[in-house]
């Protein structure tokens, strides 16, 4: 009989041990870290090469307000630095690669969707489109058209679009008709 219980107990010891020697391994791995992985491919900040961006004829007044915005600008967007815009250098901006670009004055103001989502951000309503391979942000409530288009492989691109809004607040006038949501 005590043979039959000793068996029952190793047994009893063997289902209990192997899951948690298992799970043990487990959390080992992950803590210490197994094979490193291939990272992703990240945006980089050190393209210097030239944008190419379309640059509308602006009005004497939007012009004026579009060259106040691009003087207030810095050059670098965190660590990315700012790159020449051959067409519209006083009305258009980019940073990294792939660009983060800024077009001022850039047409009227987009139609925003009734339960469309604004997003005050540091001063600035902003109302993003998302597309196929990039954001566009556009402020909704200056007095020109201000669009920073940021590639979808930017994680939290409302902090990039956030970078702008001090320069915006700076040298843009707002407008008093602005959509709902639009305050802080």
């Amino acid at each position: 009989m005590a043979d039959q219980v000793t068996r029952t107990a190793a047994r009893l010891a063997a289902v209990i041990a192997l899951p948690v020697a298992v799970l043990a391994g487990i959390l080992a791995f992950r803590i210490l870290g197994g094979p490193a992985a291939r990272p992703a491919p990240s945006p980089s900040a050190q393209a210097t090469g030239p944008v190419a961006m379309a640059a509308p004829n602006l009005s004497p007044q939007t012009a004026t307000v579009c060259r106040a915005l691009l003087a207030a600008l810095p050059d670098s967007l965190r660590d990315r630095r700012r790159r020449p815009v051959p067409a519209g250098p006083e009305q258009n901006a980019a940073y990294g690669d792939p660009p983060i670009t800024l077009a001022c004055g850039a047409g009227p103001l987009p139609s925003i969707d009734p339960t469309g989502e604004v997003y005050p951000l540091s001063g600035v309503c902003w109302y993003a489109r998302p597309g196929r391979d990039s954001t566009a942000w556009t402020a909704v409530d200056r007095v020109v058209t201000i669009t920073v288009t940021v590639p979808n492989s930017y994680s939290g691109q409302g902090q990039w679009v956030i970078e702008f809004s001090g320069p915006v607040v700076s040298s843009v006038p707002s407008i008093t008709a602005v959509p709902s949501g639009c305050h802080d």
